[in-house]
C-alpha cells in the first residue's frame, strides 16, 4: 500500500537548516550502534538459552556463517543481483512515469480537481493484491514482476510531484504569464525546481516500496532473487539461511536509502542557507 502524502511531506527537506549542538551527530551515531548491539545481544541470548527452538531462531554465528558461505560461493550474490536489478528497474520506471504524470496533473488545478478522487481511490491499493491480475496478463514472467513493482513504487513519486507543482508560489505563476512562458518552459524552469525537494523525498519512499514489492513478487511468481531464496529456506526449515537472506535484504535497503539520501543532500545543497 502506498504511503499517504503526509508521510512524504514529513521527510521532505525543510527550507531552513536546524541548529545542532556540536557532537550531536556523533552522539546519535553511538546511540544507534548501542541499540543495534543490544538487539544482537538479545538475539544471542535467546538463541543460546533455548528460549526459542533453533529450528526457528538460529544463533547469530550460524546465520553469519550461512551469509559468508553464500557470498563466498556466489549464490547469494546472484540472488542479490537479481533482486537489485528488478528493484532499480521498477524504481526508475516508476520515477519516470510518476514525475511525468505528476507534472501534467500538478500544473493544472482543473486536472487536480478531476483526478483527485481517482488518485485517492487507487493510491491505497496494495501492489501485491494486483499480482493475480498481472499474472493473468503477463504470466509468470519477469515482465509481470516489473510491472507490479513499477505500479506500487509509482505512487509516492506521483503524489509528491503533484504536491510540489501545486505548491508553486502564485507570484511565480504570474511572472510566468507576464513572460509568456509556455507550459513546457514553466515546467522546466519554475515547476521542477520548486517541486524537486518533494520529488526526491517521494523517490526515497518509492525505492523502499520497490524493494518490498520485488521480494513479494519473487516469492509469489517464483522468480530468481532473494525473495525466492528466503521462501525456499523457510519451507526447508533452514533458519540460518533464512536469517542470512533477511540480513542481506536489510543491508540492501539501508545502503540504497543512504546513497539516495546522500545524493539528495548534495543535489539540494543550493537550498541550504
Amino acid at each position: 500500500m502506498s504511503p499517504p502524502l503526509a508521510s512524504i511531506k514529513a521527510i521532505a527537506p525543510a527550507s531552513g537548516k536546524s541548529m545542532q549542538a556540536p557532537g550531536a551527530g556523533l552522539l546519535s551515531w553511538f546511540e544507534s550502534v548501542a541499540i543495534f548491539l543490544a538487539i544482537m545481544g538479545l538475539w544471542w541470548i535467546a538463541s543460546h538459552a533455548g528460549w526459542i527452538s533453533r529450528v526457528f531462531l538460529p544463533t547469530p554465528e550460524a546465520s553469519w556463517l550461512s551469509l559468508r558461505d553464500g557470498l563466498g560461493e556466489g549464490e547469494s550474490l546472484a540472488y542479490s543481483w537479481a533482486t537489485l536489478t528488478r528493484m532499480f528497474e521498477g524504481w526508475l520506471l516508476a520515477s519516470l512515469v510518476g514525475i511525468a504524470l505528476g507534472a501534467l496533473i500538478g500544473i493544472s488545478a482543473t486536472a487536480r480537481a478531476w483526478l483527485q478522487p481517482t488518485l485517492e481511490f487507487m493510491r491505497p491499493l496494495p501492489a501485491s493484491a494486483l499480482l493475480p491480475l498481472a499474472i493473468s496478463i503477463f504470466g509468470l514472467s519477469p515482465s509481470m514482476v516489473l510491472s507490479v513493482v513499477a505500479f506500487g513504487a509509482m505512487w509516492p513519486v506521483l503524489l509528491a510531484t503533484v504536491h510540489g507543482f501545486a505548491a508553486v508560489e502564485p507570484r511565480l505563476q504570474e511572472v510566468a504569464r507576464c513572460l509568456q512562458l509556455s507550459r513546457a518552459a514553466f515546467v522546466c524552469k519554475i515547476g521542477l525546481p520548486n517541486a524537486l525537494p518533494d520529488i526526491l523525498a517521494g523517490m526515497r519512499l518509492s525505492l523502499t516500496v520497490s524493494l518490498i514489492v520485488s521480494v513479494v513478487g519473487e516469492m509469489i511468481a517464483s522468480q530468481p532473487g532473494l525473495g525466492q531464496a528466503i521462501l525456499l529456506a523457510a519451507r526447508s526449515f533452514r533458519a540460518n539461511e533464512l536469517f542470512a537472506g533477511i540480513a542481506l535484504l536489510g543491508l540492501i535497503g539501508f545502503a540504497s536509502s543512504a546513497l539516495l539520501a546522500a545524493f539528495e543532500k548534495r543535489f539540494l545543497k543550493w537550498q541550504q542557507p
